[in-house]
């Protein structure tokens, strides 16, 4: 059991659940809000989160990415804890779980079956074929720098807006502001993953962004993923007329301005591993103390 749950990277879940915690927290300022809703929702968005990383695991494997001059932690094929076909069958699985899990949070938001229930249905299944296409297959689009836009996509406006719209079946326009501030978020996630295996991937035809532009030009956009997204937060706050309250995830700056520091300075790709971690685990709590801050105002 210990192999696999190495293999489900435990670790990457508080980033997968920072927009639904997000869209959660600007629904219940608004006066909508359901447990239910949010149980599911963060249930999915761990199926998805657990494929995508068994999915990563696969890829990288079949295409000699996770090999000895790889950084960072030893995967489950990589170690050869897990086996190739065992690792196939489990994406198989988790496909499946986040397809039923997924359809229960349908169920439970829509009261019948609608246009709308039917175009989630489509999101929910473009988002488990992106998590597995992000590097299985011939065509995988994290080999040729589209990963950014998907982490984008599904981490942030469908993560944020989608979960928001369940609870209440309304888009509020402002809420696309904290939708883009935890995107940008999650795309600097991916970048200093990117740029920690910057040569690595090179070497293997892992065309990420960092290897396409270069090592300066990944920190120059590591800046800008990071400042938009707080610019854009405060913003948010102030459109969407919050009490003070809702700055308390500005305690949370200081690390995420450590966090540029250090990428600014680094020299060695192996102490962007837990700058990597902080910013994951900074986004989280970025969006769990907005949460925090609209129950308690």
């Amino acid at each position: 059991m210990k192999k696999w749950l190495n293999a489900f990277r435990l670790k990457t879940l508080p980033l997968a659940f920072s927009s639904i915690i997000m869209g959660a927290a600007v629904s219940y300022d608004q006066k909508y809000f359901n447990w239910l809703i949010l149980a599911l929702a963060i249930l999915t968005s761990t199926f998805l989160q657990i494929l995508s990383n068994l999915a990563n695991d696969y890829g990288d494997a079949i295409s000699g990415v996770d090999n000895e001059n790889r950084l960072g932690p030893i995967r489950a094929i990589q170690s050869g804890q897990v086996t190739v076909q065992q690792m196939k069958i489990a994406v198989i699985l988790f496909s499946l779980l986040s397809f039923i899990s997924g359809i229960s949070l349908l169920v439970v938001s829509f009261s019948n079956i609608t246009i709308l229930f039917l175009l989630f249905l489509l999101v929910g299944l473009l988002a488990i074929a992106a998590a597995i296409k992000y590097t299985i297959g011939k065509n995988a689009y994290g080999y040729s720098g589209l990963g950014d836009i998907s982490v984008f996509v599904f981490f942030g406006v469908v993560g944020v807006i989608g979960s928001s719209y369940l609870f209440n079946l309304t888009i509020e326009l402002v809420i696309i502001l904290p939708a883009i501030s935890i995107g940008v978020f999650s795309v600097g996630v991916l970048n200093l993953n990117n740029l920690r295996d910057i040569d690595n991937d090179a070497k293997h035809g892992k065309n990420t962004l960092a290897v396409k532009f270069g090592r300066s030009w990944a920190k120059n956009y590591h800046y800008a993923l990071i400042t938009t997204g707080w610019l854009l937060f405060v913003l948010f706050l102030y459109f969407s007329s919050s009490s003070l309250l809702g700055y308390l995830p500005l305690l949370l700056l200081p690390v995420f301005i450590a966090n540029l520091r250090a990428v600014k300075n680094h020299t060695d790709p192996q102490e962007l591993i837990n700058k990597l971690k902080q910013l994951a685990l900074g986004t989280f709590g970025f969006a769990l103390l907005y949460f925090i801050s609209v129950l308690i105002s």
